[in-house]
């Protein structure tokens, strides 16, 4: 077992074989982490969270349920989770072009350059980063359909675990987002360990 830490607002990736397992550690409890599977024997297949709900028809996937990729086949099992299970499937993960909408002039980190960056160094053909899933994201909706930014209700050590199902390249992002209180207004460092 390796265990590792992804700074504040930077993102990382990892290869995993097939049988090992992936755990996030929310250190401090009030961070969104970003999460992507990329497989490492066909770089066009990743987990994607529209088949994935799709699949096994719920929108927050629970332990025991299967990831399913772009392909609609199994990528990882989501094993463990001692959060009390509020995530997110639906919030695109944000870009540049999402920081303009909010007002923001320059540079500003952003969750797609953290994927982008780690696949880069994993020689993943990426251009744009696809949809994530956002570990720890709390983003109620309501019975008309519309949803809310709020903090994360996850606490401190609190982690989830997947098993993966094929030889994968798993890449996190400590998410940026200081803007709205997703993250409680400041980014800081997360934990993942890789067991073999």
């Amino acid at each position: 077992m390796s265990r590792h830490t992804v700074e504040a607002r930077k993102g990382a990736g990892y290869m995993v074989e097939s049988g090992g397992k992936f755990k996030v550690i929310n250190t401090r409890g009030h961070q969104v982490v970003d999460f992507w599977a990329v497989s490492s024997e066909d770089t066009s297949e990743y987990m994607s969270m529209v088949h994935t709900r799709s699949t096994i028809t719920k929108l927050v996937p629970r332990v025991g349920d299967i990831m399913y990729s772009n392909f609609r086949q199994p990528i990882a099992r989501f094993v463990e989770d001692t959060s009390p299970g509020v995530h997110d499937t639906v919030v695109a993960p944000c870009d540049p072009p999402r920081y303009v909408l909010l007002g923001v002039e320059g540079f500003h980190d952003s969750c797609a350059n953290n994927f982008l960056t780690a696949a880069k160094e994993f020689n993943l053909p990426f251009s744009q980063a696809p949809d994530s899933f956002n570990l720890f994201m709390n983003i109620p909706w309501t019975d008309d359909g519309e949803l809310s930014f709020q903090p994360t209700v996850s606490q401190p050590g609190d982690h989830v675990v997947f098993e993966v199902l094929k030889p994968l390249v798993m890449i996190v992002s400590s998410c940026p987002q200081d803007i709205l209180p997703i993250n409680s207004g400041q980014p800081v460092e997360f934990a993942v360990e890789v067991m073999d």
